[in-house]
């Protein structure tokens, strides 16, 4: 049997303690956003902010054609293999490329393969053609523990105990007991740096009527700027005052789209402002923004700072 892809993604995040922590998902992304329960789109009470998620769409049942043979050794790792303090077994099947290793604020990009003790393949994203991308503290023990030893271009063999998996007894569907998986690291995204003038907008900032502040960080060539109905995709990330990044599509690897009729007034305002290719950074006050006290669970309180990069016009 195969899971779709979107269930393994979601099982990969049981047992994270980063995402059990993290303020849920508002109402207003869709079923098809990304996994992450830290994700906050920068919508107002009655958004439809869209998301890309971070795997491919319900994947159907494995055929003969798309299922992976298991390898010889996934009862077992061989003696070659080398095991951590937790139990975990890793064995590389080719060098990487890279030099650096994913920590826990990175999100990864992976093919990987998975299959039961017994050589039951029950997932891969290798058939459907599309890597997948997700926090490396987001998912289940065994996997955020043997990323951490790759580089990128490195494949590797994981042979995951149930304590650091789903557990001996399934939930949700999900395999139970011992896991054998081919992870194959593709990329590292890393999230963006907090900006160095987080709470002090420099003197060249300009600063509207409303108190909306904000400053050119990259001339974009379009001509056009988007209406207060328009359509835009974006990339963006935003962080409170006290430098917590609580959002971000650029550490998702995915562009948001919504319309401007639909977000706080502060990204109402503010992306009226730029033209296609601009990337700005905005002080928005909280009055602009969710309010002192935010009204919706798990959206963030007080002044705001995003960085904004306005990538089309809808």
């Amino acid at each position: 049997m195969r899971f779709p892809s979107s269930l393994v993604i979601s099982l990969l995040l049981l047992g994270s303690s980063a995402c059990k922590n993290a303020p849920p998902e508002p109402e207003s992304n869709p079923p098809s956003a990304a996994p992450s329960a830290s994700t906050l789109a920068p919508v107002a009470d009655t958004p439809k902010a869209e998301t890309a998620t971070p795997a491919a769409s319900a994947a159907p049942s494995a055929s003969a054609a798309s299922a992976i043979p298991a390898p010889p050794d996934v009862a077992a790792p061989p003696a070659d293999a080398k095991k951590t303090a937790s139990g975990l077994a890793t064995k590389v099947l080719k060098k990487g490329t890279g030099k650096d290793h994913p920590v826990d604020t990175d999100r990864v990009k992976v093919h990987y393969t998975g299959w039961t003790k017994d050589g039951k393949m029950f997932d891969s994203s290798v058939p459907r053609g599309e890597p997948t991308t997700f926090g490396v503290s987001e998912v289940i023990k065994g996997w955020t523990e043997a990323l951490k030893l790759m580089v990128t271009g490195e494949k590797r063999r994981v042979w995951i105990p149930a304590e650091l998996a789903y557990g001996k007894q399934p939930q949700m569907g999900a395999p139970s007991g011992d896991l054998t998986f081919d992870v194959e690291l593709i990329d590292i995204l890393k999230p963006p740096t907090v900006p160095d003038d987080l709470k002090n907008p420099p003197a060249s900032a300009k600063k509207t009527a409303s108190g909306l502040k904000y400053r050119l960080l990259t001339t974009g060539k379009g001509k056009d700027h988007p209406t207060a109905t328009s359509r835009v995709t974006v990339n963006y990330s935003g962080w409170t005052l006290d430098g917590k990044m609580f959002d971000s599509s650029v550490a998702r690897g995915t562009p948001a789209t919504f319309s401007l009729n639909q977000v706080i007034k502060g990204w109402t305002e503010g992306v009226q402002l730029m033209v296609v290719g601009d990337k700005a950074r905005f002080w928005i006050p909280a009055d602009l923004a969710y309010g002192d006290t935010a009204k919706r669970p798990g959206a963030p309180s007080g002044p705001l700072v995003f960085d904004i990069e306005l990538l089309n016009i809808q």
